[in-house]
C-alpha cells in the first residue's frame, strides 16, 4: 500500500512541474490514469491477498 502512495506522490509532482513543461503534464496524466487502473484491478482481482476477513474453513 505504502507503494501505491509512493506512485501517486511521485504522480502529483510530475504534475506540478507539468505546468511549466508541457511534456511532464501528458506523462503524469498516462501515470494517473495507469494507477487508476492499477488500483481498479487490485481491488477487484485482490481477493488471495487479503489479510482480513472471514476464514472459511
Amino acid at each position: 500500500m505504502i507503494l501505491w502512495m509512493l506512485l501517486l506522490l511521485l504522480i502529483l509532482v510530475i504534475f506540478g512541474f507539468g505546468f511549466t513543461m508541457q511534456i511532464l503534464w501528458y506523462v503524469a496524466v498516462a501515470l494517473l490514469a495507469l494507477w487508476l487502473v492499477g488500483f481498479v484491478m487490485r481491488g477487484r482481482g485482490g481477493g488471495g491477498r487479503r489479510r482480513f476477513g472471514r476464514s472459511h474453513g
